[in-house]
């Protein structure tokens, strides 16, 4: 039986990185804890939203105990919050950023890698033994969009104390547009706990004008041997395509900000450029306006492996069609979504 004094170690993540909280026990509050956090992060404690615990359905108040909110030796939260000095940073004029690249350059690996053998033996295996949990049944003659999260919908190193303010502008407006003709799954290479907790935080989960079909974490990556980059983790939509007949290459295309991932399918991959830093670029950022259009645009294609995505900003539609298409590019009229 627990007493009211056993220690109760942490795992904060906050900032990409993770910080070890101790010296708490049971019968310390959500207070102390998030006096404990601001030590190690130097977020103030009233700057702090913490997600991943939970009592009575709701986060929990200052005084509520650690013993009643069922915390395993194995808990890892995520914190939102900003220190005080990068609060003030954002109150300064925003500078002309270039975009910024981070990439490897693989366009020479992709043709020798994409079809080995020991490497499609893999996708099989995790074929066969990946649990996927949907979320919604795939809809009849639909096309499938895969949507990384980290940098492509949400800025995940800076710090905020809402997901909102991280979240790339007009994502519930592009998701909405997309629904209509492709169902939408979530692949990010992180934990399936963090993909919850963002999806359930920027509103995606919960908005009744679009559904995701289904999500998949880092478990169903695969690891590959290039000559030059050595082992990297790639995202193989063979995996998706073995497990959902309906789908191919022929009707899918993923976005990530980086290439490497769609490695093992080149031409079904878009990549998206990183959305960074995301207070001084949000009020600039519309790549998702632009792309919401181009989605539109191939969604009568019969086969998109005819299509070049890496020269997606220059497709051209039937004339017919680009007056529907020029009024999905006028913006909302706030600057960014809310995360409804």
């Amino acid at each position: 039986m627990a007493s009211n004094d056993d220690v109760v170690e942490l795992t904060v993540k906050w900032s990409g990185q993770e910080y070890t909280i101790r010296g708490l026990t049971l019968c310390s509050s959500v207070g102390e804890l998030k006096e404990a956090i601001q030590k190690e992060t130097g977020v103030l404690a009233e700057r702090q939203k913490i997600l991943g615990l939970k009592y009575n359905g709701k986060l929990p108040d200052n005084d509520v105990l650690l013993g009643l909110l069922n915390i395993k030796p194995s808990t890892k939260i995520m914190m939102m919050g900003s220190k005080e000095d990068d609060i003030k940073q954002m109150s300064e004029p925003i500078p002309d950023l270039p975009d910024v690249i981070n990439d490897f350059d693989i366009e020479e690996e992709e043709i020798s890698i994409e079809n080995r053998e020991e490497y499609l033996a893999k996708i099989e295996k995790r074929v066969r033994d990946l649990k996927i949990d949907m979320l919604n049944e795939p809809r009849v003659g639909k096309k499938l969009l895969v949507l990384d999260i980290d940098y492509t919908l949400f800025d995940h190193r800076s710090v905020a104390e809402s997901a909102g303010e991280l979240m790339r502008p007009f994502l519930h407006e592009f998701l909405i547009t997309a629904y209509k003709d492709y169902d939408i799954a979530i692949w990010s290479a992180t934990d399936m706990k963090w993909i919850e907790v963002k999806m359930k935080e920027l509103g995606v989960t919960s908005n009744p004008n679009y559904k995701l079909c289904f999500m998949l974490s880092s478990s169903a990556m695969i690891s590959i041997h290039t000559p030059r980059y050595g082992v990297i983790e790639v995202k193989p939509l063979g995996v998706i395509w073995g497990r959902f007949k309906q789908w191919s290459a022929k009707n899918t295309i993923m976005f990530d900000d980086i290439r490497r991932n769609f490695i093992m399918n080149p031409q079904s991959g878009l990549k998206i450029r990183p959305f960074r830093e995301a207070h001084l670029n949000r009020n600039k950022d519309r790549e998702l306006v632009r792309l919401a259009r181009y989605l539109r645009a191939i969604a009568s294609v019969d086969d998109f492996t005819t299509l070049n995505h890496k020269r997606w900003e220059k497709f051209r539609t039937k004339r017919k069609h680009r007056e529907v298409l020029d009024r999905l590019d006028e913006p909302p009229s706030s600057p960014r979504s809310e995360t409804g």
